[in-house]
């Protein structure tokens, strides 16, 4: 048994730090005590600023370079279209989970994104939801399924088609998927008695793509006096009210941390990358695609004459460029020598890049090897926010234009901003509301292993906060 004390971790993905500790304080009573007894802030994330990476990068205190997780989606070679969905199999580094189970601890991990397939622990996991269905193996022990079925149901793994326009179904999916959640978060503490107990609600994320242009008059396309502009808010209240009641398993014993991996913002439209490139001259088609009823087509390898192109990209959150280079690409056309030359080049044309009223959009653009400390697998040459992640990255051609309204993976309200939020409570050493500044997502995992009395292992990227 270890002789630090218990530990309570509530994940809340794309939790946005400006309603928990502004707009809403007054309203989640649970949280504001946490903040007023523990330490609180903003927490910066990695770059990209998404689930999948941000929750392993958070927990093995690695970047995504190192990890080799540049997004959900991943090259597989250097070929041009063989991607691959980046699973627990790509997480080659212990995970808090891990280093505390190999010290003796007793852990139960619930919906942690990066989690499928799951793999063993000291202890008990649930998947997350990039498991397809509950009749896979989702779980670790494999016979904790049956006991979850005896407890719920039929396991809810994630809201079905979030991006649709049926908002009410979603709007249920996403209460059920919350309960179900807290709920067999408790039926675990008093079963199996962890001692590391951490679960990641992923509801947040899928509301706030849903529905927060019904709520929020700075989105584009607000609609005032919609029948779901409180849904957001209420949904925060009914989490904040299940936090409470998975508080009351603490004791004076339990350390507590919520925390979240990216923020949120409202979306202001779609950049249509592989367009931009084609205007540019960068990216050349065998010929026009159709437009598909003005809605574009996803970009395919057999579309390019990939002799004649130099670079293509893929949308999503935040852009990706890929360059084609020779020797590298099997038809690369931009020689090794002039490489550096053209991505300096790319970039300086992306962070240009204006909005429709003509004004610069505040574009960050990325070079993997100047902000990861390794680059494994196959990176994208370029990582683009375009206006600091406020626009996503639309990848389809064939509508000839640049700005777009509609997101082509189907309606989404929101993308992600750069900082999440943490609250931490220790009750052996009180925080009495402190707000601290500066906190990294890398700093988590070495600071809760010198909290817990275990060796913080070398070569992580963060640093220890003294609460």
């Amino acid at each position: 048994m270890p002789s630090a004390p218990r530990l309570l971790i509530i994940g809340l993905d794309c939790a946005e730090p400006s309603l928990v500790f502004e707009r809403w304080h007054t309203d989640l009573p649970h949280l504001a005590r946490l903040m007023r007894q523990g330490s609180y802030g903003r927490l910066e994330s990695c770059i990209p600023a998404i689930t999948v990476p941000a929750w392993s990068c958070m927990f093995s205190g690695r970047d995504p370079g190192e990890l080799g997780i540049y997004g959900f989606r991943n090259r597989a070679d250097r070929s041009y279209q063989s991607m691959v969905i980046a699973d627990s199999h790509m997480v080659r580094a212990p995970r808090l989970w891990d280093l505390l189970g190999q010290a003796g601890w007793r852990v139960a991990v619930i919906g942690v994104p990066g989690t499928y397939p799951p793999q063993p622990v000291n202890g008990v996991l649930v998947s997350d939801f990039l498991a397809p269905h509950t009749g896979v193996e989702y779980t670790y022990p494999p016979s904790l399924a049956a006991r979850i079925s005896d407890w719920l149901g039929e396991y809810m793994l994630d809201v079905p088609n979030f991006r649709s326009d049926d908002k009410a179904r979603i709007l249920r999916d996403i209460y059920t998927m919350c309960d179900q959640r807290f709920t067999l978060a408790r039926q675990i503490w008093d079963h199996d008695q962890p001692d590391l107990l951490m679960l990641v609600e992923m509801g947040v994320d899928r509301i706030h793509h849903a529905l927060w242009k019904q709520m929020d008059p700075q989105h584009p396309l607000y609609v005032p006096n919609a029948p779901l502009a409180d849904a957001i808010h209420a949904y925060y209240c009914h989490v904040d009210r299940r936090i409470g009641e998975l508080l009351t398993i603490c004791d004076e014993q339990t350390l507590v941390l919520v925390v979240s991996d990216h923020g949120a913002q409202p979306l202001q439209g779609g950049i249509a990358l592989n367009e931009w490139l084609l205007a540019m001259g960068y990216l050349v088609l065998h010929q026009a695609p159709p437009s598909n009823d003005g809605r574009g087509q996803p970009l395919q390898a057999d579309m390019v004459d990939w002799p004649r192109s130099r670079a293509w990209g893929a949308g999503g959150y935040y852009g990706r460029v890929f360059l084609n280079v020779q020797g590298r690409e099997p038809e690369g056309m931009i020689p090794l020598a002039h490489y550096e030359q053209e991505r300096a080049a790319l970039a300086a044309h992306l962070q240009a890049l204006a909005g429709p009223d003509g004004q610069p959009l505040g574009t960050r653009v990325f070079v993997p090897q100047q902000i990861y400390r390794r680059v494994r697998g196959i990176a994208p040459d370029l990582l683009v926010y375009f206006g600091d992640m406020a626009w996503r990255a639309v990848g389809t051609v064939g509508t000839g234009a640049l700005y777009t309204n509609e997101n082509d993976t189907g309606p989404d309200d929101a993308n992600h901003a750069q900082h999440g939020l943490f609250i931490w409570y220790d009750p052996q050493q009180p925080g009495n509301g402190q707000h601290l500044i500066g906190m990294h997502l890398y700093d988590i995992l070495p600071t809760l292993l010198q909290r817990c009395g275990l060796p913080i292992p070398a070569g992580l990227r963060g640093k220890v906060w003294h609460w």
